[in-house]
């Protein structure tokens, strides 16, 4: 390793290994983390390609459609 990301890795490193509070509110973040990306995305962001479409095909078809769209026609 190079001196600066050596430095920079012996520092957090250290820093964290110390910490009392902050190693708490790191699990909490993490925790807030977890919710927010995968058990909120079961219940409020469904796979619409996957239920709506049969084939990778007529996905790719649906997503080019719209994509390449003009936005006055949606």
């Amino acid at each position: 390793m190079t001196a600066l990301p050596k430095k920079l890795y012996f520092f957090y490193r250290d820093g964290f290994r110390s910490m009392v509070v902050g190693k708490t509110l790191w699990k909490i973040i993490a925790i807030k983390l977890f919710i927010m990306f995968a058990v909120l995305k079961l219940f409020f962001f469904p796979n619409h390609l996957a239920r709506n479409f049969n084939t990778e095909q007529e996905r790719a078809g649906h997503v080019l459609e719209n994509i390449t769209r003009p936005a006055s026609a949606r």
